[in-house]
């Protein structure tokens, strides 16, 4: 018997069979490319019966479907809202996987829950019973885990820490992604060293010689390592967003540890140092004492092992 996670990204779909003691054995990525709407509904729907059938084909029945969705989802309804997938404000995704699973139990959360969760099951958070998953790639979120349970808040949307306040005065372009994902997630990077391109006319570094439409988070991170100086500008200003945002979430939740995960943790985690020491300026010291900051060991697979993770809960009955 094995359970099946299914972590939906910004621009990839991951699918993974997992047995019951956390091993994975098969998993796929598929990229979502420019489908919108029902297309990616029933991409997932297709990943479903494929995987549904390999694993009993290999004697490895799937009993339960966790999905992981970049965004909010609603229990009651079943229904997500993902803002980075046109189409999705509102989305029946559980109803279209129930067509095709049958009587299999369908799980659905948000990424920054399953993020924790899978830290919680064979990762980094393993063990604690207060720790935060500090996710930055497309977009910036946190799973909150606070004695041992998920804090989801009234409607479940807490967690959304990219539209925490870090900068005065407010701006219009906060509006539509937050403030600190404006300035520090792995799209808000590249925007704002496009707007930095473009209003520099003396700079003549490396970002330079780029296609400007085309830079990317990892872009700018390769060329503060090389000590060029408009990425050392832009990263530097991300650790101070990144190490303001750690203290707040020291401050508010004592947390054990935060782990740090997404697409840009990754290549941003040897500035962990750094973003701890600018978190000691704004924390409250005690508190700031008692923290680890670490990066994800399951890396870029923390969303697939939550989202098995739920699956398995959610057929033995652990409140975890």
């Amino acid at each position: 018997m094995a359970l099946l996670g299914i972590d939906l990204g910004g621009t990839k779909l991951a699918i993974a069979i997992i047995l019951k003691n956390g091993e994975i054995i098969h998993k796929e990525t598929v990229p979502i490319g420019k489908r919108t709407g029902s297309d990616v509904g029933l991409l997932i729907t297709e990943q479903v019966v494929k995987f549904l059938e390999k694993g009993k084909s290999e004697g490895n029945t799937v009993e339960a479907i966790g999905i992981s969705v970049p965004g909010i989802a609603h229990p009651g309804t079943g229904t997500t809202w993902v803002p980075n997938i046109e189409g999705w404000e509102d989305y029946p995704l559980l109803e279209e996987v129930k067509s095709v699973s049958g009587t299999i139990p369908v799980s659905i959360d948000s990424d920054r829950a399953c993020y924790i969760l899978g830290e919680v099951w064979k990762g980094n958070a393993s063990g604690c019973r207060d720790a935060i998953f500090l996710s930055v790639g497309t977009g910036i979120g946190a799973g909150i885990l606070i004695n041992g349970e998920i804090l989801r808040g009234s409607n479940d949307i807490a967690g959304c820490i990219g539209w925490m306040a870090l900068q005065r005065p407010f701006s219009e372009k906060y509006r539509n992604c937050g403030c600190f994902e404006y300035y520090a997630s792995g799209e808000g990077i590249a925007k704002v060293t496009k707007s930095d391109l473009t209003d520099n006319e003396e700079y003549d570094g490396i970002l330079m010689h780029k296609s400007i439409d085309a830079i990317t988070s990892r872009d700018i991170l390769e060329a503060f390592e090389k000590n060029d100086s408009l990425a050392v500008s832009i990263i530097r200003q991300c650790v101070e967003f990144w190490g303001m945002a750690v203290a707040n979430l020291v401050s508010l939740f004592n947390p054990e540890k935060i782990i740090f995960g997404g697409g840009v943790f990754g290549p941003a985690l040897p500035l962990l140092p750094d973003i701890c020491e600018e978190a000691k300026k704004w924390a409250q010291p005690v508190g700031m004492k008692q923290v680890t900051l670490t990066g994800s060991a399951l890396k870029g697979d923390a969303g697939v092992y939550g989202a098995g993770y739920m699956a398995l809960k959610s057929i033995s009955g652990s409140k975890k």
